[in-house]
């Protein structure tokens, strides 16, 4: 299948050192103006600032992504379970029902920018990730769509009590990530492989586990170095592996190399 290029990529990262049983890079709660964001979730503010900020890295306006000639993607494995504690729990405030829904992440960000076109909501880690950047460029390909725009969010510090309860999430930091991909039609060929073999994910690289954003990360720094080259992204998440080939003609376009932008409380 044809590769689909990059126009532009924001990510935000949160930063260490984590405390507690379950250390955790946090990402402060952005501010935005309009009384329309004074009840939204801290996931829903950070989807849209990763949209800004792809939208710098890109050098695009907004309104370069209104309209239904956008696809736009979520994926996230972990990003609903706070407002769905917060909820069950009534810790505070009022949290409404509307909020605990995944769907609603993406629903910010099509209402703050007026993207109108396909969507598509897949729930699960990296392999969930390359599996949508897979699905948006077949939608590219076959010029159903003009841009594709691939929105992940992992948080997990309202939840991070019960992340300490598996030994899993106490040996290396969750960070908080939330991540826009912007993709156009391009050159060159995109392959994704997935298989199941039963066995356990490695120890995340760099030290850190950010779910689904992970392979986002891997291709920020790719991006980073400036390489060339064919881009190699994978993933674990369960029994599942994956993997995408992504040779790299006109891979690139306009952008300037990913921006990222570290924030911690």
């Amino acid at each position: 299948m044809r590769a689909p290029a990059i126009r532009g990529l924001g990510l935000l990262s949160g930063t260490g050192p984590g405390a507690g049983p379950a250390p955790i890079w946090t990402l402060a709660r952005p501010e935005r103006a309009g009384d329309r964001f004074r009840r939204a979730t801290r996931e829903c503010l950070l989807a849209l600032a990763a949209v800004d900020a792809m939208l710098e890295d890109g050098k695009a306006p907004r309104e370069a992504i209104a309209g239904d000639g956008t696809a736009l993607f979520y994926v996230t494995a972990a990003a609903y379970g706070a407002s769905n504690r917060e909820f069950i729990e009534r810790r505070g405030g009022v949290m409404h029902f509307a909020y605990t829904a995944p769907a609603v992440v993406p629903a910010e960000v099509a209402i703050e920018f007026g993207v109108t076109g396909a969507y598509g909501i897949l729930i699960g880690g990296a392999p969930s990730t390359l599996r949508a950047i897979d699905q948006a460029a077949r939608l590219l390909d076959e010029g159903r769509c003009d841009r594709a725009l691939l929105l992940v969010v992992e948080i997990f510090e309202e939840c991070g009590d019960l992340y300490a309860r598996h030994r899993r999430f106490t040996r290396w930091p969750l960070v908080e990530t939330a991540a826009c991909l912007w993709l156009e039609r391009g050159d060159g060929e995109l392959r994704f492989e997935s298989a199941r073999d039963g066995r356990r994910a490695p120890a995340p690289p760099g030290g850190g586990e950010r779910f689904a954003a992970g392979p986002l990360a891997d291709l920020c720094e790719w991006r980073d170095r400036a390489t060339g080259g064919p881009i190699e992204l994978s993933g674990r998440w369960r029994d599942e592996h994956a993997r995408l080939h992504w040779s790299t003609e006109r891979s690139h376009a306009r952008g300037t190399r990913g921006v990222i932008r570290r924030s911690a409380r």
